[in-house]
């Protein structure tokens, strides 16, 4: 049984929700492939990025979550539903990433965010290999969002202030091809690369490991 209709619900009231209580822009919408392959990835400031990502993307997106979130109910059955699903974090998590590789083999969007979990400075984080390695081995292009914003989403706030959010959708892109057996520098490169596209869409006080300094993320 298909639960698309309750992805498009939770999008739609997500973005009213935005609307309500935020400064919400989305700049870039027109770099999203309207069909194919797509992993999309994102820096992580807020438990209210995925749905604000779901929001502002106007595709389908098949979230790559952490596992705790999927040992309640009715909060696993509900992020189940929607097409989320689970990985162990602080490792590569191989079942994760071959369910990733085959909905991307499938032609849907897969959305990772690569720091593996929300930055407590708001700056990002040294990140995980795994959007790297997914990248490798499909061949999909990526999709580089920066968020900003997201992280001033805090009790009153939202009724006093409304916090700008911003989602900056910058251009797709595919890594460059390496030999089939990946060598622990040829990921760690990759995935530097991947950061740094997605540094490049929120403001310097927000890039902390992926800041002016080449070599901060090693």
């Amino acid at each position: 049984m298909s639960f698309s209709w309750l992805y498009y619900l939770g999008c739609w009231l997500s973005g009213l929700m935005l609307l309500v209580f935020t400064r919400w822009e989305v700049k870039g919408k027109e770099n999203v492939p309207p069909s194919g392959a797509l992993i999309v990835v994102a820096n992580h400031l807020h438990n209210a990025d995925p749905p604000i990502l779901g929001a502002s993307i106007p595709r389908k997106l098949l979230f790559m979550a952490k596992e705790e979130l999927f040992q309640s109910w009715p909060g696993g059955f509900f992020i189940r539903a929607v097409g989320a699903f689970p990985v162990r974090r602080g490792g590569q998590d191989r079942r994760a990433l071959k369910t990733a590789e085959a909905m991307l083999r499938q032609g849907m969007v897969v959305a990772m965010f690569p720091e593996g979990t929300r930055s407590k400075t708001a700056q990002l984080q040294a990140a995980f290999p795994g959007s790297a390695l997914v990248a490798l081995q499909s061949g999909a292009p990526i999709l580089p969002v920066g968020i900003t914003g997201s992280d001033k989403l805090r009790g009153g706030a939202l009724f006093f202030r409304r916090p700008r959010v911003l989602v900056n959708i910058g251009h797709p892109f595919t890594l460059p091809p390496r030999d089939r057996v990946l060598s622990r520098s040829a990921l760690q490169e990759a995935t530097t690369m991947i950061m740094k596209s997605i540094a490049d869409l929120v403001p310097p006080s927000y890039r902390g490991a992926y800041g002016e300094d080449p070599d901060a993320a090693h």
